[in-house]
Formats: structure tokens, C-alpha cells, sequence
């Protein structure tokens, strides 16, 4: 079992930045790929970015690629999701999600708000 508390989210302004974190706690950190999700009101929850468990390799939507880095410390049981030039299509409700790399047990976190607005 693993817990995902994710934290960060508020309110920011078009072209600002925000650093979302997520803390793990439970089965062993370094046994996970992470990634980051994202859900708008009245859309499908979609991918956003992934991190493996080294750390060593990353990919990222495209709608994010080039303004979000994904990276973890896997020291602190934590990933965290950087968010530059942030624009008012990224105000969504941020998860965290955890898979294990040998038997795919997955699990989420309860979100946090991130919302882009003047």
C-alpha cells in the first residue's frame, strides 16, 4: 500500500509559475514510476508526465512539454511536478499516481487545485 499526498496547488497568474510536490509514504519509493495527471471540469482526467524509478528517464504530454519538469528525491519519497509559463488551459485538479514497475499495482493521490486565471 502507498499513500500519495499531493500539495502546491492555488491560484496563479497567466505566464506564472507554481511547483507542485507529492509525498509517498508506505511501500518502498524506489519500487515506483510516477506520474502526474490532470483533470479539467467536465473532461477526461489525462496524462500529463512520468518519471521513472531512478529518475534516469522522463516524457511529458505535449500540451506541457517545454513549460512542466517532472523530477523526484527519492531520498524524500517525493515527486514533484515544476509548472512555468502557465497559461489558463493547464486550471485543472493535479494527481499524483504510483505504479509498481514489477507487479503494476497502481495507486492515486487526492489532487490538488491548480488554477491559472488574471
Amino acid at each position: 500500500q502507498v499513500r500519495l499526498v499531493e500539495s502546491g496547488g492555488g491560484l496563479v497568474q497567466p505566464g506564472g509559475s507554481l511547483r507542485l510536490a507529492c509525498a509517498a509514504s508506505g511501500n518502498t519509493f524506489t519500487d515506483y514510476h510516477m506520474r502526474w495527471y490532470r483533470q479539467a471540469p467536465g473532461k477526461e482526467r489525462e496524462w500529463v508526465a512520468t518519471i521513472t524509478r531512478s529518475g534516469g528517464d522522463t516524457n511529458y504530454a505535449d500540451s506541457v512539454k517545454g513549460r512542466f519538469t517532472i523530477s523526484r528525491d527519492n531520498a524524500k519519497n517525493t515527486v514533484y511536478l515544476q509548472m512555468n509559463s502557465l497559461k489558463a488551459e493547464d486550471t485543472a485538479k493535479y494527481y499524483c499516481y504510483a505504479q509498481h514497475y514489477w507487479t503494476n499495482a497502481n495507486y492515486w493521490g487526492q489532487g490538488t487545485q491548480v488554477t491559472v486565471s488574471s
